[in-house]
C-alpha cells in the first residue's frame, strides 16, 4: 500500500501526515499531483486532532514542493473525443447529494455511483454470497478523469451497497479496465490454502508515456485480496505483463480454462485481441491473437472476454468471444459484438456459418445506443453467465444532462447461445432477480390491439416511470404492418417510441426513437434523424415485446432476447403514459389489428 492509499484508510493522522511528507520529499512532482487528486477521508474522531494540525501540514506541504515542476492536468481521454476534466485543486469524497437539482435523472433500480463519472463494468465477481461490481470511476469530476475502480456489492445484483474505492492510481499509471477471479488453489501463492485470494487484474496507465509519444504506456497488472474483496494490495511484481510495443494494450478479462488446467487471459490489443496462459496468475506465456482480419473494424476493439456456453439445442459445447467497439456500434458511436467459435488452450476459431441475412453481418449484443464495455460475472452460481455493461455511448457520455452524477450500466442479463435459422446467436434474458421489483401488476386483457390508439394510464402504479412491459402479439392472423409502443408525459408532447415494422427501412425490423424523450441539443450524436434499427433473428409466429423502463432508460427484449435494444434520455417529468398504436391493416379478408396472447404491465420499485 503507498502512502497515499494509507490516507484513505483512516489510520492514524500523525503517521499519515509523516507519510505524506516523506512521499513528497521522496518525489515532490508525484505527490503534488496524487494529493490534488485524491480525497482525504478522515475518521469523525480524529478531526479535532487534524484541525489542529492543519498549519503544520500546510508547512510541510510548502517545504516540499518549493522546486518541483507544476504536474500535468490536462489530461487525454483516450476513450473520447472530449479530454477530461483536469483533477480539482481540492478534491473531495464523492456522495450522494439527497438535494442535488439532477435526482430526478437518476434511475430508480439501475446501478449508479453515488457522484462523479462512472464508465466500463470492471472485476465483476460473485463470491461468498456476494456479487462484486467494480467500475471505472472519477470520484472528483463528472467526466473522464485520472481513473479508479470504484466498488459495490450486491446479494442479489438489484440492491448495491457502495464500498470505498477499491484501487487507486499511483505512480504507475491510471487504473484501466480489467476483471477478477477467485484463485480457489491459491495458486498465485498471495493467500494462504485456507484463505485463497480474490486476485483483480487490471491495465495501468501511464499518462506522461502517453504524453511523450510513447507506444509502451499500457501494461497489465494485478492486486490481491484476503479479506472478501475489502482491502486490496497491488502486487510487488508488476507489471506481470509488460507492453509489447502496441499503443492501444488493455482491459484483461481472465477465466480459469479448466480443460487445459491454465488460466486464460484475453485482452484488447488495437484491432484485434491477444490470449495469454499462466499457471499462477503472476506468470503469463503469449498464446495467440485474433481478429486482425475478422470483420468490423471502425474503430479500437476494448474490453473483451472468452467464455464457454453449451448450444441449447445441440449441446455441443462452444466458447464466445465478445469485443466492444469504438467507434463502430450497430447504430452509431460505441457497441459490443461477439463471435460464436471454439477454443482449442491456445487459438480460439470462429464459427464458419453461412450469412443468413443481407442486412447485418456483424452479431451485436445489442442494437440500442447505450450498452458498451459489458462483460459477465466470474464465478457465478449454477454456471449461470451474467451480464452487465455500461449504459452509455463515448459519443455523447460526458455531456449528458446530469451533473452530480454520469451514468448508470443495464439490468443485469443471463446469456444462452442458441442454434437457430440463422445461425449460432446469443440471447438475453433480463435475470429472475428482477422479478422482486414488481409490484402492482396491470393486465392487458383484452383479445387484439386494433388499428388506431390504446391508452394505457400507468400512474396508478405509482413508481415514478419504472415499469415493466411484456406482451406477445400474433403476427400471422393479421396484414398490419407496424405495431409502436409509446412511453410519454400525460400531455403526450414528451415521449420514446419502440416498435416493429414489416415495411420500415429494413423489412421485418424493429426500432427505437428517442428524438422526443427530453432535451437532446446537448450532442448532435445523440438523437439523429434516423431511427435506432435493429432486424429480426426469428421466424416465429409469434413475437414478444419485453421492455424495463426506468426513468431515464429503456432496455427492450424482443423474441427470446435476441436482437436486444438499450436507450437513455432524459425527461423532465416521468413517463406515466403508454400507447399502443397498430398502422397498415388492409381490411381485405384479415382482422384489422394485432392478436394479443398475452401482456401484462408492472410497476418495478
Amino acid at each position: 500500500m503507498t502512502a497515499f492509499e494509507k490516507l484513505h484508510t483512516g489510520s492514524d493522522p500523525f503517521f499519515a501526515l509523516r507519510l505524506l511528507a516523506e512521499s513528497a520529499k521522496a518525489d515532490a512532482t508525484v505527490a503534488t499531483a496524487l494529493a490534488a487528486s485524491y480525497p482525504l477521508r478522515i475518521l469523525p474522531s480524529q478531526i479535532n486532532i487534524m484541525q489542529k494540525l492543519l498549519p503544520l501540514f500546510f508547512i510541510f506541504a510548502l517545504l516540499f514542493s518549493c522546486g518541483a515542476e507544476p504536474s500535468a492536468t490536462e489530461n487525454t481521454a483516450i476513450q473520447s473525443d472530449t479530454a477530461p476534466a483536469p483533477a480539482p485543486e481540492k478534491a473531495l469524497p464523492a456522495e450522494y447529494d439527497a438535494n442535488a437539482p439532477d435526482n430526478h435523472l437518476r434511475p430508480n433500480y439501475h446501478f449508479t455511483p453515488p457522484a462523479g463519472w462512472m464508465n466500463d463494468p470492471n472485476g465483476m465477481i460473485y463470491h461468498e454470497g456476494e456479487y462484486h461490481l467494480f467500475y471505472q470511476y472519477y470520484p472528483d469530476g463528472n467526466k473522464w478523469g485520472p481513473m479508479h475502480w470504484g466498488h459495490a456489492v450486491s446479494p442479489d445484483m438489484i440492491k448495491w451497497e457502495h464500498l470505498p474505492i477499491a484501487l487507486y492510481p499511483d505512480e504507475k499509471g491510471y487504473i484501466f479496465s480489467g476483471s477478477a477471479v477467485f484463485d480457489w488453489q491459491n495458486s498465485s501463492g498471495l493467500g494462504t490454502a485456507d484463505n485463497p485470494p480474490l486476485v483483480a487484474i487490471y491495465t495501468y496507465h501511464d499518462m506522461a508515456g502517453e504524453k511523450a509519444g510513447r507506444d509502451d504506456f499500457q501494461s497489465q497488472a494485478i492486486a490481491f485480496s484476503t479479506d472478501k474483496g475489502r482491502t486490496w494490495t497491488k502486487y510487488d511484481g508488476n507489471p506481470v505483463i509488460p507492453n509489447r510495443g502496441v499503443r492501444d494494450f488493455r482491459d484483461p478479462k481472465v477465466i480459469w480454462d479448466a480443460d487445459h488446467s491454465q488460466w486464460v487471459m484475453v485482452l484488447a490489443a488495437q484491432d484485434r485481441v491477444q490470449f495469454f496462459g499462466s499457471p499462477n496468475l503472476t506468470d503469463w506465456t503469449f498464446l495467440s491473437e485474433f481478429g486482425e482480419n475478422a470483420r468490423n473494424h471502425s474503430g479500437v476493439w476494448e474490453c473483451p472476454e472468452l467464455f464457454p456456453l453449451t448450444v441449447m439445442e445441440t449441446q455441443d459445447d462452444a466458447w464466445v468471444l465478445t469485443v466492444s467497439i469504438n467507434p463502430g456500434g450497430a447504430n452509431g458511436g460505441s457497441g459490443t459484438f461477439y463471435f460464436p467459435g471454439d477454443w482449442d488452450g491456445k487459438i480460439f476459431s470462429p464459427r464458419r456459418e453461412a450469412i443468413f441475412s443481407p442486412t447485418d453481418t456483424v452479431n451485436w449484443i445489442d442494437y440500442g445506443r447505450d450498452n458498451y464495455a459489458g462483460v459477465t460475472f466470474s464465478n457465478a452460481p449454477d454456471g449461470r453467465r451474467t451480464f452487465m455493461g455500461w449504459m452509455s455511448n463515448w459519443n455523447y457520455a460526458q455531456v449528458v444532462p446530469t451533473e452530480s452524477w454520469r451514468s448508470a450500466m443495464t439490468i443485469p442479463r443471463d446469456l444462452s447461445l442458441h442454434a437457430t435459422d440463422f445461425g449460432t446467436r446469443l440471447r438475453q434474458q433480463p435475470v429472475e432477480e428482477l422479478k422482486k421489483m414488481r409490484t402492482k401488476n396491470l393486465p392487458l386483457d383484452f383479445p387484439r390491439i386494433g388499428d388506431g390508439v390504446t391508452n394505457i394510464d400507468l400512474s396508478e402504479l405509482g413508481t415514478n416511470g419504472a415499469y415493466e412491459v411484456d406482451l406477445t402479439i400474433d403476427l400471422v392472423d393479421s396484414d398490419a404492418t407496424e405495431l409502436n409502443l409509446t412511453l410519454s408525459n400525460k400531455n403526450g408532447d414528451v415521449f420514446y417510441r419502440i416498435g416493429y415494422s414489416r415495411a420500415r427501412g429494413v423489412t421485418n425490423a424493429f426500432f427505437t426513437d428517442r428524438r422526443q424523450a427530453g432535451p437532446t441539443d446537448f450532442h448532435e450524436k445523440f438523437a439523429p434523424e434516423s431511427l435506432t434499427v435493429a432486424p429480426r433473428w426469428s421466424n416465429d409466429g409469434e413475437l414478444r415485446i419485453h421492455a424495463y423502463f426506468d426513468r431515464t432508460s429503456a432496455e427492450t427484449f424482443f423474441d427470446e432476447g435476441d436482437p436486444v435494444m438499450t436507450d437513455i434520455f432524459f425527461p423532465e417529468e416521468p413517463f406515466t403514459m403508454l400507447t399502443l398504436e397498430v398502422s397498415g391493416s388492409s381490411g381485405e379478408g384479415m382482422p384489422e389489428g394485432w392478436s394479443l396472447v398475452k401482456g401484462d404491465i408492472w410497476g418495478l420499485e
